[in-house]
C-alpha cells in the first residue's frame, strides 16, 4: 500500500502540493488525475524518495520514504513519463542493469529479463542500442526496467503514451494482471478513456490539493457529469468551484 498524509511542498512562492491525503491500496488501480502543474509529478517523487517533503508523511508498505527510503524503495516500482534512457545500452542491457540494483542475479535475473522481453514484445529491438528507439520503444524499455523485480507497488506516469493499439491493450492487461495479484498500482493518465477502464478509485488533484476522490461511478454521480472527461474539463478549466 502507498500512503500520502497531509503532504505539503513549495519551490520558493510556488505551492506544489498543499495538504494532500490519499491511500492506494493493495489490490486496487488508484488514478492520480489533474492537470498539467496539478502536483502529481512532485507526488511521485517524494513518494519515491527523491524529495523531501516540507510536511507531512508518505509510506510504501509502512515504510517511511524519508526516514526508511531504501526500505520504501524496494518495494516501489516507477514508470516515469521521462524515460531516460542511456542510449548506448541496448533494452536488454537496460533491465540487466535495474536488476542488479535491485539485488537480482544470476539464472533468476535471465529468466525474468527473457520473460519481460516476451511479455511486452520487445524481441525485435532488445539487443540494440536505445540511440533511435521509437517513443514506444523508449516505454516498453522503461517499463521492464520497472517491473524487473516484481514489485508490490507501483506507479504509472502516463503508462501507453506513445504505444499503438495492440501494446496498449497488452499494458492495460498486465496492470490488471497486477491488481489481481494483490499489488497496489497508481496511473497517472491524460486520456480519460484510460482511466474509466483501469481505474477502482480516483484522486482529482487541482493546484496541488485534493479537488475530490471516489469511484468513477461515484464520482459521476456525485458531479452530475456525463463522463470523466466532463470532471477532468471542469477541474483543468477553474478548480475546485467549476468541478462542484
Amino acid at each position: 500500500m502507498i500512503e500520502v498524509k497531509n503532504l505539503h511542498k513549495s519551490f520558493a512562492e510556488i505551492h506544489a502540493i498543499n495538504d494532500l491525503s490519499f491511500e492506494a491500496r493493495n489490490g486496487q488501480i488508484l488514478g492520480l488525475i489533474g492537470h498539467n502543474g496539478a502536483g502529481k509529478t512532485t507526488t511521485f517523487r517524494i513518494v519515491a524518495g527523491l524529495l523531501k517533503p516540507d510536511k507531512g508523511h508518505t509510506a510504501v508498505d509502512g515504510f517511511d520514504c524519508r526516514s526508511e527510503r531504501l526500505e520504501a524503495q524496494r518495494r516501489l516500482g516507477i514508470l516515469p513519463d521521462v524515460r531516460g534512457l542511456y542510449p548506448r545500452l541496448t533494452g536488454r542491457e537496460h533491465i540487466l542493469y535495474y536488476g542488479r540494483l535491485h539485488g537480482l542475479a544470476g539464472e533468476a535475473l535471465e529468466r525474468r529479463v527473457d520473460e519481460l522481453i516476451d511479455r511486452l514484445g520487445m524481441g525485435d529491438f532488445a539487443h540494440r542500442r536505445c540511440k533511435g528507439y521509437s517513443r514506444g520503444q523508449e516505454l516498453k524499455v522503461a517499463l521492464a526496467r520497472a517491473l524487473v523485480h516484481k514489485p508490490q507497488n507501483m506507479i504509472f506516469d502516463e503508462p501507453t503514451n506513445g504505444l499503438d493499439v495492440t501494446s496498449s491493450r497488452n499494458v492495460h492487461e498486465l496492470i490488471r494482471e497486477m491488481r489481481d495479484q494483490g499489488r497496489s498500482i497508481i496511473i497517472s493518465s491524460h486520456i480519460m478513456s484510460e482511466v474509466s477502464r483501469l481505474c477502482d478509485h480516483l484522486v482529482i488533484m487541482a493546484d496541488g490539493a485534493l479537488l475530490m476522490q471516489g469511484s468513477p461511478e461515484e464520482l459521476l454521480r456525485r458531479t452530475g457529469r456525463a463522463t470523466l472527461e466532463d470532471i477532468f474539463l471542469a477541474a483543468s478549466a477553474t478548480g475546485k468551484e467549476a468541478a462542484e
